[in-house]
């Protein structure tokens, strides 16, 4: 491959993992908003009652229960699934820099970047292990 054909790729998937940045975070912020405007909308006129004390909702802690809060309209679920958006932007950016770097055929940094990746998943996922 010619440098100047190496140095269009090496661009273009530098443009392609900042949109993909970008896009995570605006799309986690959007949801994130949608939820908490829905909160609002739910319990934003509730009167607070401080003379006993009441723990908050629990979130759910899995995949299967945020899904079923989404599909209940349940705000925290739909905050929850934000923020799981958000969580996974990164490794979506970290993806993409492995197949950059496999394009590339730079095997240092492909190695590299699969532990990193191995790492992120090992951390979100690993907690039950």
């Amino acid at each position: 491959m010619t440098e100047n054909r190496q140095a269009r790729l090496d661009q273009r998937l530098e443009v392609i993992i900042g949109y993909t940045l970008r896009i995570g975070v605006l799309t986690a912020a959007a949801i994130v908003l949608i939820g908490g405007v829905l909160y609002l909308v739910q319990s934003g006129a509730a009167v607070p009652r401080y003379h006993t004390f009441h723990t908050a909702a629990t979130p759910s802690d899995n995949l299967s229960g945020i899904v079923r809060n989404i599909q209940a309209l349940n705000s925290y679920g739909i905050i929850q699934l934000g923020l799981l958006v958000l969580i996974a932007t990164p490794i979506l950016r970290v993806i993409f820099s492995v197949i950059a770097f496999a394009l590339e055929r730079d095997v240092l940094y492909i190695v590299a970047t699969l532990i990193v990746l191995a790492v992120l998943l090992y951390s979100l996922l690993g907690h039950g292990v």
